[in-house]
C-alpha cells in the first residue's frame, strides 16, 4: 500500500512560505492545555490567571456569564449543578452509557430526541459538545494572547479509541468555538512526537496514556518519520476520576452518610478524595478531613482499592499486544502520559508488563499538548523541510448489510486510515428502482449481532432484470478516523451519500466484547453465514420462478407447470424448516435443475423477439 503525506483536513499548501498560527490542544477530561512551537521547539502557554493546566470546568452564573477553568473551578462547592466537570466523558454519547460512566454524576442530566443526554444549568439545557466549545474557547484565548490574533488552525487530540461519533463530536465543539480544526491527533501519537521519536530508527514503542476520565494503549511502530498504529485498545470510561470515586466511596462508608448524597455533598466527598489521592502519590499516608470526620488513608490501601482498576489497564496491554502481534521483549521504549500515570503502583505495573523503564522525563500532563503543537506547526507549512507521516488504525470493522441480515465487511478492523475502498453489489429483484444501504460496525457475520451506524437509501435506479444492476458502493474513512459513505449505479451514475454521524458511541467495554464475541463464536457463525446464504439464494430461486410462471407459465404443459408449482412450493416449506446449509443448497440444485428445460424455452423465446424484424446486416454490425 502506498504511503501518502497526510495534510488533510484542512492542511496548507507546502508552497505556502508565511508563518502560520497553529496551536495544539489536548482537551482533556480533568484539564486542558494549549501549546505552540516557538524557535523550533514546543511550549504550553498560560491561560489568563498565568496557570499551564485549564481545569476543564464551566460554570454558568446566574447572570447568563460563563466561567471556565480555575474561575469555574472555585464554584464546585458552592453551586454544584451549575459546575460541569468531567465532560469529556459524554462526548458522543448516549443515555444508555451513563451507567458504565457513572451514575453518581453532580448535576442533573435528561434525555433528548436521539437518547443524547443534556445537562440542566440555569443558563438551560445544554450538550457536551457546547460544555466542550467552552473549553475550547478558553484555551484558544491564551493562544490569541500569545500571537497578538486571531489563529490560523488548531490539532485537537483524542483518545486512541475514540469512536467516530466521540471523534465527530470533538470537531462540532471545536467548530461551535470557531476553531479551524487542522487535525484530530491520537494522544499517543502525539505523546511520540513530543518524546522526538519520529527521529528515531526503526522501532516499536507502546504509549501507555492514563488520564483523569480515559486509558489508552497504543503500540507503534516507527521507521525514520513515520508512524503506523499497529493495534491500539483502551477504556474511553476509565481513568482518575475513577480512582477519586473509590475514595469517595469508601470516604462515604467512613462517615456513614451512605451514597445518597446531595450534589453539595457529593462535590466535597469528591474534592477531598481527589487530595488524598495526590498527596499519595508523593507519600506513603495522608490525613483526611472532611464532612467532620478525620482519619488516615495509608498508600497500601490506596493500593488495594484501585488494583483491580490497574489491572484491567494491564489486561487491555496484553490484549493490544495480541493484536499487534508483538511481544512484550519487541518494545523497545514505553511512554507514560497522562496525570495518573504518576501513581507508583502504575509505573511499577507498567515497568513490569513490558520488562523496561518507562520514559516519563517529560510532563505527562504536558508531553501531549507539546506533540499536537508540533503536528500543528508541521501541518500549517511551518516546517518545510520534516517529513512525518501518521498512520493510524481503524478499531473495529465497517461494513454494509446484505439480504438475509449479513453483513459484508468492506473495511477490516486495524486498516491503516486514511483510507477509500469500494465494493459493487447488484439488485435482487426484477424492475428494482432503489436500494437501501445500510452502514453497521462490528466482526461478527449477521446486522443483529454488530452495531449500526447509518441508512440511507439510493434511488432512480434504472429498472433491470435482478442482478443486472451495478452499484458501487465506496467507503471513505478520513485522517481523522471520520467516514463518508457514497453509492453510484454505474449506468446511471445517479449518486446517494451520507456523513456517518452516529447518535452516541461504544463503550469501551462494548468494543471488547464485540471482539471476543467474533472470536468465541466464529464456527457458530459461519455455519449461520453459509446457512443464511443458501436461504437468499432459495429465496431468489422461488422469486425468480414464481415470476417466471406468471408471464410464460403458457410454454409448460400441465403436468410440467403443477409439478415445477409443487417443486417450488417444497423448496419454499424446506428453506424455512431446514437447518443445514450443505442439504438446503443439494435441495436448491435439484429445483434449479428442474427448471432448465422451462428456462431454455424462454431464453429461445426472448432470443426470437429480439431477432424479429432485424436483418443479418443489422445483425452483424450488432
Amino acid at each position: 500500500m502506498a504511503l501518502m503525506q497526510i495534510a488533510e483536513p484542512g492542511g496548507f499548501p507546502s508552497e505556502r512560505r508565511q508563518q502560520m498560527r497553529a496551536v495544539g490542544i489536548d482537551l482533556g477530561t480533568t484539564n486542558s492545555l494549549i501549546a505552540v512551537v516557538e524557535d523550533g521547539a514546543p511550549k504550553v502557554l498560560p491561560d489568563s490567571n498565568g496557570a499551564f493546566l485549564i481545569p476543564s470546568v464551566v460554570h454558568y452564573e446566574k447572570d447568563g456569564d460563563v466561567l471556565v477553568g480555575a474561575n469555574a473551578q472555585s464554584r464546585v462547592l458552592t453551586d454544584p449543578l451549575n459546575t460541569l466537570s468531567s465532560i469529556k466523558r459524554l462526548l458522543g454519547r448516549g443515555i444508555t452509557d451513563m451507567p458504565r460512566l457513572g451514575n453518581k454524576l453532580p448535576y442533573e442530566v435528561e434525555v433528548r430526541e436521539g437518547g443524547m443526554p443534556t445537562i440542566l444549568t440555569r443558563y438551560g439545557p445544554v450538550s457536551p459538545v457546547q460544555v466542550s466549545s467552552e473549553i475550547l474557547r478558553c484555551a484558544v484565548s491564551a493562544g490569541k494572547a500569545y500571537f497578538g490574533s486571531e489563529i490560523d488552525g488548531a490539532v485537537i487530540t483524542v483518545p486512541a479509541y475514540f469512536d467516530d461519533s466521540q471523534r465527530q463530536a470533538t470537531k462540532d465543539a471545536a467548530t461551535l468555538a470557531g476553531i479551524k480544526v487542522l487535525r484530530l491527533l491520537n494522544e499517543p501519537t502525539a505523546a511520540a512526537i513530543a518524546y522526538g521519536l519520529n527521529e528515531s530508527e526503526e522501532g516499536i514503542i507502546a504509549v501507555y496514556d492514563l488520564g483523569g476520565g480515559t486509558f489508552d494503549i497504543s503500540i507503534l511502530r516507527l521507521t525514520k518519520g513515520v508512524f503506523e498504529v499497529l493495534a491500539t485498545g483502551g477504556n474511553s470510561a476509565l481513568g482518575g476520576d475513577d480512582f477519586d470515586r473509590v475514595i469517595a466511596d469508601w470516604l462515604c462508608e467512613q462517615t456513614g452518610i451512605g451514597p445518597s448524597i446531595d450534589p453539595s455533598t457529593q462535590r466535597l466527598v469528591m474534592t477531598a478524595a481527589r487530595s488524598a489521592k495526590e498527596d499519595l502519590t508523593l507519600a506513603e499516608c495522608t490525613s483526611i478531613t472532611t464532612l467532620g470526620w478525620r482519619g488516615v488513608l495509608s498508600r497500601e490501601h490506596f493500593y488495594k482499592m484501585i488494583d483491580s482498576l490497574i489491572s484491567e489497564t494491564m489486561r487491555t496491554c496484553k490484549r493490544v499486544m495480541s493484536d499487534a502481534n508483538v511481544k512484550s521483549n519487541q518494545i523497545r521504549e514505553v511512554v507514560l502520559v497522562g496525570g495518573s500515570s504518576r501513581i507508583p503502583l502504575v509505573r511499577e505495573k507498567v515497568n513490569d508488563l513490558f520488562g523496561c523503564k518507562a520514559r516519563s522525563e517529560l510532563d505527562p500532563d504536558q508531553v501531549v499538548a507539546l506533540g499536537a503543537a508540533i503536528q500543528a506547526d508541521n501541518l500549517a507549512g511551518n516546517r518545510q523541510s520534516e517529513d512525518m507521516l501518521l498512520l493510524d488504525v481503524l478499531p473495529l470493522s465497517l461494513g454494509i448489510e446484505t439480504m438475509g441480515g449479513l453483513i459484508e465487511k468492506i473495511i477490516p478492523r486495524n486498516t491503516t486510515i486514511p483510507v477509500s475502498k469500494s465494493q459493487e453489489f447488484t439488485t435482487f429483484k426484477d424492475g428494482q428502482t432503489a436500494m437501501s444501504i445500510h452502514i453497521v460496525q462490528g466482526e461478527r457475520e449477521l446486522v443483529s449481532d454488530c452495531r449500526s451506524l447509518a441508512r440511507f437509501d439510493l434511488r432512480d435506479i434504472p429498472p433491470m432484470v435482478a442482478g443486472s444492476a451495478k452499484v458501487l458502493v465506496t467507503y471513505e474513512v478520513d485522517a481523522d478516523g471520520l467516514l463518508n459513505v457514497s453509492a453510484m449505479e454505474k449506468t446511471s451514475q445517479v449518486v446517494s451519500r451520507i456523513e456517518v454521524k452516529p447518535s452516541y458511541g461504544l463503550d469501551e467495554n462494548e468494543i471488547l466484547r464485540m471482539l471476543d464475541d467474533s472470536i468465541r463464536y466464529s464456527k457458530d457463525d459461519i455455519l449461520i453465514r453459509n446457512l443464511r446464504e443458501q436461504q437468499v439464494e432459495a429465496d431468489r430461486l422461488i422469486e425468480d420462478l414464481t415470476s417466471a410462471l406468471d408471464r410464460d407459465s403458457d410454454m409448460l404443459t400441465k403436468n410440467e407447470l403443477l409439478s415445477l408449482q409443487q417443486s417450488i412450493a417444497d423448496l419454499r416449506i424446506f428453506r424455512a424448516e431446514c437447518s443445514d446449509h450443505n442439504e438446503l443448497s443439494v435441495r436448491i440444485g435439484n429445483v434449479a435443475k428442474t427448471s432448465e428445460s422451462f428456462a431454455e424455452r424462454r431464453m429461445n423465446k426472448s432470443i426470437q423477439l429480439a431477432l424479429a424484424g432485424q436483418t443479418l446486416e443489422a445483425l452483424e454490425k450488432g
